[in-house]
């Protein structure tokens, strides 16, 4: 019995001559949609533009940066314009563990960072479109330690708590980034981990210009007004500036 030829053809417009069209999500997932606020279609309307390749998204607590990175990710592989998504972190946290304590491969290292990449997933997405994404292996974890040597073609990619990120990890991050990418780089400055050494007020200053935005990189800023998370979570943060 003969087969028939199932492989994917090429979407009308896609010029990539490294992630052909096959190598993305086959079929459509679909991501949930929720009420936002005027703040938030702003960041979306500059997000899914198709000249955004950079996003630096800066806030406090409770601005949904993440939950925003990561909705616009799913949309972009939903609608193939991008094979998978990629979240990058730093190991640095506030109680002093470090990832090498931890037992098992990097995977298994990795899982207690991933887990506010797959709450995210749980909030807009079906647990058979998770499985989905899952058993394509359509995203992955990795510390910021490992990218050496990478170079990221028609990816998403989300590097949060990036206020724990330094100069020389930054600059590690940005220079993996190859064609047809969306970058998001996540951070509330005043919740950095690293003793002074955070790069991401620096060099997202750096891009803060026309010059920047036309070349598809923006600087979007939440503040604490921004926060959706619940009253009081906008109380205690309120507070707390008073003690920082």
């Amino acid at each position: 019995m003969k087969h028939k030829n199932t492989e994917t053809k090429p979407a009308a417009g896609d010029k990539s001559p490294l992630i052909p069209q096959r190598s993305k999500l086959k079929h459509p997932i679909l991501v949930y949609k929720r009420e936002m606020t005027e703040k938030q279609k702003e960041f979306l309307k500059i997000a899914l533009d198709k000249k955004t390749k950079l996003m630096f998204v800066l806030g406090p607590a409770g601005t949904s940066k993440t939950f925003l990175a990561v909705y616009v990710a799913l949309k972009l592989i939903s609608e193939r314009r991008v094979s998978d998504l990629i979240y990058v972190r730093s190991i640095v946290e506030s109680a002093d563990s470090k990832m090498g304590y931890l037992p098992g491969e990097t995977n298994e290292k990795m899982a207690p960072y991933m887990q506010p990449l797959m709450d995210k997933l749980s909030e807009l997405l079906s647990k058979s479109d998770i499985d989905v994404l899952r058993k394509e292996e359509r995203f992955s974890g990795l510390p910021i330690g490992h990218l050496r040597g990478l170079n990221w073609n028609a990816k998403a990619i989300i590097a949060d708590e990036a206020q724990n990120l330094t100069y020389k990890e930054m600059v590690t991050l940005l220079t993996r980034v190859g064609e047809f990418s969306k970058v998001f780089v996540i951070g509330d400055p005043e919740q950095s981990d690293i003793n002074g050494k955070s790069s991401i007020l620096k060099i997202a200053g750096v891009f803060e210009d026309e010059e920047s935005e036309e070349n598809g990189v923006y600087v979007f800023r939440f503040t604490d007004d921004d926060n959706v998370r619940s009253g009081l979570s906008r109380f205690i943060n309120k507070k707390l500036k008073k003690v920082s």
